[in-house]
């Protein structure tokens, strides 16, 4: 795995050979030997280094709306790449087997940033998307991706929980297209059952940052889980500060729990409660709410929120674009929040 190390970015030196590191908002203090929560970053002699620079575990081209990514160029594919590891350990995750682990010691798959552009292009894809696990954790990868990704006019998006710190998203930012960030719940109390997270409305404040510091395209993704944050105020908490801090065009998804991981013992999440988070989210102002792993809901697709005609048909992950003109609706010209 030698060829696959690289000094990292974005920390320091500590007494005692320690360091700290300032990618996540764990901002790990890590000992000699010691790896940080996302288990592929580790200190060496003092230095910090990234495990897992180029290893891949994933990649697929998937639909734009796979993420899900409703109003950033929609119909697009986009070339998906996961890595190793996570900071965070939720206990619903869908990916555990390549976040919740350490690298593989047999991990051979490896994607340069060129390599991964030119697949992207070769296959046709309009971006890179880093995915299936938490990106932030592979910063420098991701980043001199992006950077090549922008010299060959694709565009780029971070799947996040969005536990970056504001020091991360800043070096990435410049080279990062969309946003699509996880507000899992609304409450310390949910975090930390969860994901063992605290400080969590630290991804509120970056989130915000992504939006007005660096233009990116922002769209949020709750994942409800009965008796865990499926409670009024947490929905509300959630579709309130969307809508006031984000702006009420920003899209909302609501996606329906599967019994998996560590929490397979609870149901999947009922229809009724997707839709009363739907209602919720109007009620808070939210103009594009979407109920997601329910194929065939009416949600699934966009009306312009001025003149009710469908702009675009989604069925599955097959999606027509019919009334957009740009960022606007072809019909009434009010402004739909769309990247195209």
């Amino acid at each position: 795995m030698k060829q696959n190390l690289r000094e990292a970015m974005l920390y320091e030196a500590l007494p005692d050979s320690r360091v700290r590191c300032h990618v996540c908002q764990w901002r790990c203090v890590i000992g000699p030997d010691q790896l940080g929560v996302c288990r592929v970053r580790q200190n060496r002699e003092g230095q910090l280094f990234l495990l897992n620079y180029a290893l891949v575990s994933s990649a697929a081209v998937d639909p734009i709306e796979k993420k899900p990514l409703f109003h950033f160029f929609p119909g697009s594919e986009v070339f998906s790449l996961g890595g190793w590891g996570c900071n965070f350990h939720c206990q619903d995750c869908q990916n555990w087997e390549i976040a919740c682990t350490d690298v593989p010691a047999d991990a051979t798959q490896v994607v340069t940033p060129e390599a991964a552009v030119d697949i992207a292009r070769q296959h046709g894809s309009a971006g890179i998307a880093w995915t299936y696990n938490e990106p932030v954790i592979w910063l420098e990868y991701t980043l001199d991706t992006a950077r090549l990704a922008r010299e060959h006019g694709l565009y780029t998006v971070y799947v996040t929980n969005g536990y970056s710190t504001p020091e991360a998203l800043d070096a990435i930012g410049p080279y990062l297209d969309a946003w699509r960030v996880d507000i899992k719940g609304f409450s310390d109390a949910f975090y930390r059952n969860l994901a063992k997270v605290t400080g969590w409305r630290g991804i509120l404040d970056v989130a915000k940052r992504a939006k007005e510091k660096w233009g990116m395209h922002v769209e949020a993704v709750t994942n409800i889980i009965p008796t865990m944050n499926d409670d009024d105020e947490q929905l509300q908490g959630i579709a309130g500060w969307i809508s006031s801090q984000l702006g009420e065009l920003t899209p909302w998804h609501v996606t329906r729990f599967y019994p998996q991981h560590n929490i397979a013992h609870l149901p999947p999440t009922p229809v009724e409660t997707l839709e009363r988070a739907i209602a919720l989210g109007r009620r808070a102002g939210l103009r594009f709410i979407y109920a997601g792993n329910i194929p065939g809901h009416g949600s699934e697709s966009t009306a312009c929120y001025s003149c009710g005609k469908l702009v675009v048909k989604r069925q599955g992950y097959r999606t027509q674009v019919v009334g957009l003109a740009g960022s606007k609706c072809r019909f009434c010209g009010a402004d739909l929040n769309f990247r195209t």
